[in-house]
């Protein structure tokens, strides 16, 4: 896959992972607290890779959230973690 479009890939996974996140209010709260991102920090920094595979980095860190978020944005629980590591290349 060329490197642009793997990018791409890597921020529409981040994205999508994000949006599932913030379905549970609990989960959103968790994301905020263990990143350190602000509501207000989170909107203005998701388009920074970083975001990004901190987001993805935060489903790594609980496999439950992991598994469940790739099952429902309909991808295996690897392309989760492989997005998160060509965010941070």
């Amino acid at each position: 896959m060329h490197e642009t479009n793997s990018k791409l890939e890597a921020s529409s996974l981040a994205f999508q992972a994000l949006a599932w996140a913030l379905m549970d209010t609990s989960r959103a709260d968790r994301l905020l607290a263990l990143t350190g991102l602000t509501p207000e920090g989170l909107r203005t920094s998701i388009h920074h890779r970083g975001t990004q595979a901190a987001i993805l980095s935060f489903l790594e860190a609980y496999e439950p959230d992991l598994i469940a978020c790739a099952e429902v944005i309909g991808v295996p629980p690897t392309h989760l973690v492989k997005a998160r590591e060509e965010l941070e290349i």
